[in-house]
């Protein structure tokens, strides 16, 4: 065989490795990976469903800060839930409290129920966003947010004011 003949048979070896069509096990690995499903992944990124995992974990954290109170404690901590919005309450004798998260058509919005208007930001709105990395990503005044942070946001102050 000719140098130049070793070298195009060398070469369509190369080609058939890029374009996918090689025969070595590195090519049947790759092969085999799934491709990232964005559709399904952009699909559950739609704010009925972060509506509805937030809800959950918010319901959560009222069990589990209902499970911290000492005994006999004279308040408690409630949660009521409607279609488009829940509420998380803080009842007591003469005392009541609450913050709503409501879903609206762009956006969720949270607001501190107790005519004070919140501190530390407890009154905002979160929106959406699906990166190019394929995240589900929550925003709040531009800044990207976990669930767990947009939880403390609306009830740290309801759940651990001190007064």
């Amino acid at each position: 065989m000719s140098e130049q003949a070793a070298n195009d048979k060398g070469n369509a070896g190369v080609n058939q490795q890029a374009n996918g069509k090689g025969n070595d096990k590195k090519d049947k690995t790759a092969k085999d990976k799934p491709t990232f499903d964005w559709v399904t992944e952009r699909s559950s990124c739609s704010l009925p469903k972060v509506f509805a995992e937030l809800r959950q974990q918010v319901d959560e954290d009222v069990k589990t800060r209902n499970g911290l109170r000492p005994n006999n404690a004279p308040y408690e901590f409630s949660l009521t839930v409607d279609t488009s919005e829940f509420t998380v309450y803080l009842k007591a004798k003469e005392l009541e409290r609450s913050v709503t998260f409501r879903l609206g058509e762009h956006e969720i919005t949270v607001r501190n129920n107790d005519g004070k208007g919140g501190k530390d930001g407890a009154s905002f709105q979160v929106t959406l966003t699906f990166n190019d990395q394929g995240e589900c990503m929550l925003i709040v005044s531009q800044e990207k947010r976990e669930f767990w942070q947009i939880r403390r946001m609306a009830l740290e102050e309801l759940m651990f004011r001190q007064e």
